[in-house]
């Protein structure tokens, strides 16, 4: 008989629900985007976040149910993310994921989402299994796992700085680009030569999985401001924030160059570092996880690096390596059928650490 399994996510500003059956097939699998309510601000605003959380979280699991063709009472469990992530965000959907199990009598257990990351390649890949390396590059994360087995961790090395999403989103945001920064860095890159404007990369010593992309950023600020620019004043009968900010006037062509050797700093120190750790563990197989694994150049740059590095290399459809419920649902799933349960007591934890160190 199948297990069904109802995943919540809310971790940061998307408001994602989805069922799962015996942990791999997706039923259904609903988000809600809250790009559009961000986008004046070039970053997500927390208390709106969570606001918008409250307001979609059960419209968002009824559809994922509907979508389903499942009741509430066929679930056999839930899975909520308890962290880490924005404190106000990830309250919203563990409290109704607790409230939901609760009311219905159904197991409830807490995921945390940079687990739920590495198991989103595990719904695309039916051969791939554990032990694996895995990278979470994200807006919020760049770490890198040894994944042992289903429930053990190993983290081998994590950004000192900046996340590649987050240093996606300020450099794009000083572009004056937009908000989110990754898909419109990507394609103003597509039109740019990635040997125009070479960038530094920050390259760990030997031994050290470590990433560092603040000095990056700061390359290409300083780089632009050798250009023009002009100061603009936000329309302050606008709902876009009122302020004035300097804005870099550049030649089309010259920003699509910069875009293209940030980007590919960027995809060459995610490259080179994960291979090395790929290389040195015994299943030299390697898991691209989170929003930034959606980029092409660096899933085309690693595939192709790989090969001659005698690493297999997996990555998640899109849809899966941005935030979505599935993906917590599929590490959930494992944790249900070991009896795991969490008590109605669990709380969120903006800073949850994933395995041992």
């Amino acid at each position: 008989m199948a297990h069904l399994t109802l995943g919540i996510e809310t971790s940061c500003d998307e408001t994602a629900a989805a069922v799962l059956e015996d942990g791999r097939r997706i039923r259904s699998s609903v988000v809600a985007s809250q790009d559009l309510l961000h986008a004046p601000y070039g970053g997500v605003v927390p208390e709106l976040a969570s606001r918008r959380h409250i307001e979609a979280i059960w419209p968002v699991v009824q559809e994922a149910l509907t979508r389903a063709e499942v009741s509430l009472a066929e679930l056999d469990g839930i899975a909520a993310t308890s962290g880490p992530g924005l404190i106000g965000s990830l309250l919203v959907g563990l409290c109704f994921g607790k409230a939901l199990a609760f009311a219905c009598g159904i197991p409830l257990v807490g995921v945390n989402h940079l687990e739920g990351h590495l198991y989103a390649a595990l719904l695309d890949h039916d051969d791939l299994s554990f032990p694996f390396t895995g990278l979470v590059a994200s807006g919020g994360h760049t770490h890198l796992y040894l994944a042992a087995a289903p429930g053990e961790y190993r983290l081998l090395g994590r950004t000192r700085d900046d996340a590649a999403g987050e240093a996606f989103d300020k450099v794009a945001k000083f572009l004056g680009l937009g908000y989110p920064g990754g898909p419109l860095i990507e394609k103003w890159a597509q039109k740019g030569d990635p040997n125009a404007v070479r960038f530094p990369r920050s390259i760990p010593p030997r031994g050290s999985y470590d990433f560092s992309f603040s000095g990056l950023k700061t390359a290409v600020v300083n780089y632009v401001k050798r250009s023009a620019f002009s100061v603009q004043r936000s329309d302050s009968s606008s709902l876009q924030p009122s302020v004035f900010s300097l804005q870099p006037v550049l030649d089309p062509a010259l920003m699509a160059d910069i875009c293209a050797g940030f980007q590919e700093a960027v995809v060459d120190v995610l490259v080179r570092v994960s291979l090395a750790a790929a290389k040195a563990s015994t299943s030299r197989r390697l898991v691209l996880a989170g929003g930034v694994a959606c980029n092409g150049r660096l899933r085309s740059e690693c595939a192709e690096r790989a090969t001659g590095e005698g690493v297999q290399v997996y990555y998640p459809t899109p849809s899966l390596c941005t935030d979505n419920a599935a993906m917590i649902a599929a590490a959930g799933y494992p944790r249900l059928l070991r009896g795991e349960r969490a008590l109605l007591s669990l709380n969120a934890d903006a800073d949850l650490a994933l395995g041992l160190t």
